[in-house]
């Protein structure tokens, strides 16, 4: 495949082979490809992955099945337009007792038939628009400033969840960065120097600070696409902000202007106010 393997690539792309042969994810090998050794290949981001390569796998399987159906027909002395695949087996439709198996095909390719090499590209593709939504309960120190989250659940939209669990990591992973964005993160310059260069000094959020992020599924299939998947890994950054800056003025009548909404940020922002400064 032309996609080198990050956030479960290769986990992915096993379950859609899988699933167009009818076989278990265990008896399915991805090979991903030395981009050096082809033409130009855009980069592994932008939440494309999945929802490109899904549909070219489907075409590559399709073009595959293609093939052995022609291998069967010529076996059964059958019609290619009669030939069917289900239960890892080719069949000719209406006598399914005339039939050759998925492996004696794959065991020919290797004794004389030649290898079935099936392709399919996907280089351009209608978009599947993200959709997100975030719920955040939180409590703020008034002494301090200091934000604590005591809830927070995402709810996605992605289309089709070819595998629930890293799904919900990859909601729950991209929750936390924007939580990060919102709340802590940031770089602090004195004439021109970077004085946080460090993660020691660089303030992320860690399992420490935050409750079990909530993760639920919404499947809307996409328009383009054999599955209807879209992306998930980018959209849960973009919320937290926003979100945890309403449920700030919803716990304080102030709304916060600036990132990060730190603690020294949110104390100033309760001062200002008790001294009439605006909201």
């Amino acid at each position: 495949v032309g996609s080198v393997d990050l956030t479960g690539t290769r986990t992915t792309l096993t379950q859609v082979v899988a699933e167009e042969f009818g076989l278990s994810p265990e008896e399915v090998q991805v090979t991903v490809g030395d981009t050096d050794s082809v033409g130009y290949t855009d980069v592994t981001g932008g939440s494309r992955i999945t929802y490109t390569m899904s549909a070219a796998l489907h075409k590559a399987c399709q073009d595959a099945l293609d093939q052995l159906k022609q291998r069967a027909a010529e076996q059964l002395e059958a019609n290619i337009e009669d030939i069917e695949y289900a239960d890892r087996r080719f069949f000719v439709r209406g006598s399914p007792d005339k039939a050759a198996s998925l492996q004696e095909l794959a065991k020919a390719s290797v004794m004389g038939s030649g290898p079935i090499i099936g392709k399919g590209t996907a280089a351009r593709m209608g978009l599947a628009h993200e959709f997100a939504l975030h719920i955040a309960d939180v409590e703020v120190d008034p002494d301090t400033g200091k934000v604590k989250i005591i809830h927070y659940t995402t709810f996605q939209d992605v289309g089709c969840a070819v595998n629930p669990t890293q799904v919900e990591g990859q909601m729950q992973g991209g929750t936390v960065q924007g939580i990060g964005w919102a709340l802590t993160e940031e770089y602090c310059y004195d004439k021109g120097i970077l004085r946080n260069p460090t993660l020691l000094d660089y303030r992320m959020p860690t399992a420490l600070d935050l409750p079990m992020i909530g993760a639920e599924i919404v499947e809307v299939p996409a328009p383009d696409g054999p599955y209807g998947i879209r992306g998930v890994g980018e959209v849960p950054i973009v919320p937290p902000p926003a979100a945890l800056a309403n449920a700030i003025y919803h716990a304080l009548d102030i709304r916060m202007r600036e990132l990060p909404m730190s603690p020294e940020r949110v104390r100033l922002a309760i001062e200002q106010h008790g001294n009439g400064g605006s909201r």
